[in-house]
């Protein structure tokens, strides 16, 4: 079962306390390492000190491995990890002029406070620097907010942008980070006469066991939407067999016109039968594993009064579709009981039945392929006065915690 990452179940001073100790134990390691010294920070910009890059991209890619281990072997759910947005540009120049100050200072803001704590001067006025930059920002991002919101690529990880599993990122980055280490100890060794054979041979121990662990998350590979189902199944399966999530088409009725709610009506059968009749509004997507899991990253973090109802001709399709989104961690989903047939034997009073009903097939006829322009399509609700149980019930989703760089 994966582990519960919302600290505040903890209650809010054991929440605090926790913050304080890590807090407390970064700014004192940062310190032990010198890092508060700005006259160290700067000597890597001139090749002869490497330390920081080191023990920032070591930290980065430990926490890497660690945490895609972690979600291999099942005891962590990486989409429940908060990920920023990724806004192209803004953090292109962002990130420059952060270096530039960097560069200029010696310090960052991390850096700073920890050279503040310790009554360095420079690191104080640099801190000043920084405190002043976010009142300047704060009062003046109403007059940028267009560019500040450009290009969002959304939630984008390495391996959704090159489209190959996990694993394989996870050992070209870690493989990639110890040859930078190694040319870093090449030019410590021209520039500043530091010689690697100097430093402690543990730090290949841990390059060994780094990639091993790599090694390892590449042959366990990602989890699979079964093993997310897995995982959820002692909870959901109930609610599926207990028929809390089928609901009654009277109630999509009422959904449809309910505008306290957003509506999502995901169709998922074949592009026959939903060009032969299909809801208005509704989503086609393909009654395949593949194109309801492609179809998932689109129906989280949506507005929190979105209702999201799967479809088909029966309910065969749409629940295999609810267990795959609910997997997925898509909240707030529910099945149109009897599926689009239930549907069109109370509002289609112009569809002809077959005189054979197959499983999960359309058990109606039409003269021609009407899609949504049909009054079944979306039915006047005042019309009809239907009796039914409401199961639909808005869940919110777990709030989301983010974090920032020292």
């Amino acid at each position: 079962m994966p582990f519960p990452l919302d600290l505040h179940e903890l209650g809010t001073p054991i929440t605090y306390t926790i913050f304080v100790i890590v807090g407390i134990g970064f700014g004192f390691f940062l310190e032990q390492a010198g890092f508060g010294r700005s006259s160290k920070l700067a000597a890597q910009f001139y090749f002869k000190d490497f330390a920081m890059f080191k023990v920032m991209f070591t930290a980065v890619i430990t926490a890497m491995v660690l945490i895609f281990g972690s979600v291999a072997i099942g005891i962590l759910d990486f989409r429940a990890v908060f990920v920023p947005a990724t806004y192209l540009w803004p953090i292109a120049i962002g990130g420059f002029i952060l270096g530039v100050g960097f560069l200029i200072g010696g310090l960052c803001p991390g850096t700073s406070i920890v050279g503040a704590a310790t009554f360095k001067i420079d690191a104080m006025v640099f801190l000043g620097g920084v405190v002043a930059g976010v009142f300047v920002f704060g009062e003046t991002v109403p007059y940028f907010m267009d560019f500040w919101t450009t290009s969002n690529l959304g939630r984008l990880t390495i391996p959704d942008w090159l489209g190959i599993p996990t694993g394989v990122v996870v050992l070209v980055i870690v493989v990639v980070a110890l040859l930078m280490f190694w040319g870093a100890e090449q030019l410590e060794k021209k520039t500043a006469g530091n010689d690697p054979a100097d430093a402690p041979k543990a730090r290949y121990v841990g390059a060994g066991i780094l990639v091993l662990l790599a090694l390892i998350v590449l042959i366990i590979g990602d989890p699979t939407t079964e093993d997310y189902w897995d995982a959820a199944a002692g909870e959901e399966q109930p609610r599926l067999d207990d028929r809390e999530v089928q609901i009654h088409p009277g109630e999509l009725l009422e959904l449809m016109n309910d505008s306290f709610k957003n509506l999502i009506m995901v169709d998922v059968r074949d592009q026959r039968d939903y060009n032969q009749f299909h809801l208005r509004a509704a989503q086609q997507v393909d009654p395949t594993l593949e194109a309801v899991e492609d179809a998932a990253p689109e129906l989280i973090g949506l507005n929190p009064r979105t209702v999201i109802v799967a479809m088909s001709n029966d309910e065969d399709d749409a629940t295999d579709a609810w267990k795959t989104l609910t997997a997925n961690n898509v909240i707030n989903v529910y099945i149109l009981e009897g599926g689009v047939n239930a549907w069109l034997e109370i509002f289609g009073e112009d569809a002809d039945p077959k005189p054979v009903n197959y499983p999960d097939e359309l058990a109606f006829t039409f003269t021609s392929a009407i899609g949504g322009r049909c009054v079944a399509s979306d039915p006047d609700a005042h019309e009809f006065h239907l009796v039914f149980e409401p199961k639909v019930k808005i869940a919110a989703a777990g709030a989301v915690v983010g974090g920032g760089c020292g």
